[in-house]
């Protein structure tokens, strides 16, 4: 199979924002033009890569696969940009927003050697929740924000004009119960377990699961309490209250005497990316810096070892 490399790049577009429009908006280029070179592309492979529905364009498998390869041909040229770049200095304030566990587990270890290898660039970090994250983004007071979603059932919404998606990393979600409270641990039905669900806020990327669970499953998964972090989430599991849903990463050096922590299929995983807005530009820019500074923390990151 030959393929383009570039035309990749335009899938990926695709996949990014949703449409042949938006897409040809971001890339620049005329909405044929890149309904041309998914046409192309497509020959190439020998397989369907979009289809085009009222709500916009839906990548295939074989589609997503495709743009996978995409996504590393964007990071390998942003790599080489960032090395090309590397006799220049990197100056300037990059307010970064983001939540707890990945700001706590992928970014903060790593801020010593950034400084160190980028001692004119300043990193200043926002905790918050998605609502306030992206108000902020759009207002301009944060350059970028790291954000969650169930990756099974993504957000559809769609981005800004201007606005970039970058995925960062998927991790497994984990079903957190009191010890000993099942009998066995394999082929656990989740929608007959003998304890209620611990209820999460609506706008946070576990609540997203409970809704795709309570549909997959029929079943009523009626919750109690509501929290917020994950220590009062593991808290009120060892007490006996519940069971939740956690990611990988919020587990990361947390010990919970009462609690088991189990890997359960159909819980799926969840996405984090990275939102920011572009600009015409030809130059590396300190967004740009963090942005992949971001992506090699992530992907340097092993989830398994998070547990």
């Amino acid at each position: 199979m030959n393929l383009d490399p570039r035309r990749l790049l335009v899938l990926l577009a695709v996949a990014r924002t949703g449409g042949v429009l938006a897409a040809a908006d971001e890339l620049r280029i005329t909405p044929s033009a890149v309904s041309q070179q998914i046409a192309k592309l497509e020959r190439e492979t020998g397989h369907t890569l979009v289809v085009r529905t009222p709500k916009g364009s839906v990548l295939t498998p074989a589609g997503l696969a495709i743009a996978e390869a995409g996504e590393e041909i964007e990071r390998a040229l942003s790599v080489a940009r960032a090395r090309m770049a590397d006799g220049a200095n990197i100056a300037g304030v990059v307010r970064l927003g983001g939540f707890t566990s990945f700001i706590r587990t992928v970014v903060i270890p790593r801020l010593p050697e950034w400084r160190n290898q980028y001692p004119q660039l300043e990193l200043r970090i926002v905790e918050d929740d998605f609502p306030a994250l992206m108000r902020l983004l759009r207002q301009r007071q944060l350059d970028a924000v790291v954000v969650e979603h169930d990756s099974t059932t993504p957000e559809q919404l769609s981005l800004a004009a201007g606005m970039i998606e970058e995925p960062l990393l998927d991790e497994p979600w984990k079903l957190a119960v009191p010890s000993g409270a099942l009998l066995t641990t394999g082929n656990i039905d989740l929608g007959r377990l003998p304890l209620p669900w611990l209820g999460v806020d609506a706008s946070a990327a576990n609540s997203a699961v409970l809704g795709r669970l309570r549909r997959s499953t029929g079943a009523d998964m009626e919750t109690v309490h509501q929290y917020q972090e994950t220590l009062t989430a593991l808290a009120l599991v060892a007490a006996g209250e519940g069971v939740a849903v956690l990611p990988t990463l919020a587990l990361a050096g947390v010990v919970q005497d009462g609690v088991d922590v189990l890997d359960v299929p159909g819980l799926g995983t969840r996405r984090i990316v990275l939102r920011r807005f572009v600009g015409r530009r030809t130059t590396s820019t300190p967004v740009d810096t963090v942005a992949r500074l971001l992506r090699e923390s992530a992907a340097a990151y092993d989830t398994r070892s998070a547990s």
